[in-house]
């Protein structure tokens, strides 16, 4: 039987930037925004052991926080976009985590599934805006993404 992990990994000392600088023509409103990286992990085996592999190769505990649990990881955020590559399409970050996984000797867990999602959180309104951060963000060839109104 497997068991799902999700961790959400954000940067510490990195402000909220000018939301303009994502989108094709600047939006009003003086949006801002920062990013995570959200990891969804299907796995069996020893907890512990996966989640020490998640911090020693996903986290850095001096630039990073380290957010455990569905819960969004940032607060005060209009909306969020979480988006990430679609089966099939070429994850290299994720090709290089599954590869160091299996060199490993004994790891203590299985690896079953892993899932790299971007999230975007959007601060200062434009909840409105969302559609225009979606099409300029991502690609319908390449990407699968949501829109979470908070």
């Amino acid at each position: 039987m497997s068991t799902r992990a999700v961790y959400e990994i954000s940067d510490r000392y990195i402000e909220p930037g000018k939301a303009d600088g994502l989108l094709y023509e600047p939006v009003e409103g003086g949006l801002t925004y920062r990013k995570t990286r959200r990891y969804e992990l299907e796995y069996s085996g020893d907890e512990t052991a996966m989640s020490e592999f998640v911090k020693s190769t996903l986290f850095d505990e001096v630039s990073q926080e380290f957010h455990e649990g569905e819960e969004a990881a940032l607060e005060g955020a209009a909306f969020i976009l979480d988006y990430g590559m679609k089966p099939g399409a070429l994850d290299l970050e994720k090709e290089a985590i599954v590869n160091f996984y299996e060199g490993m000797s004994e790891p203590g867990f299985e690896l079953e599934e892993l899932k790299i999602r971007q999230r975007i959180y959007v601060f200062g309104g434009g909840a409105d805006q969302s559609d225009r951060f979606v099409r300029d963000i991502c690609n319908a060839a390449i990407h699968n993404w949501s829109v979470i109104h908070v």
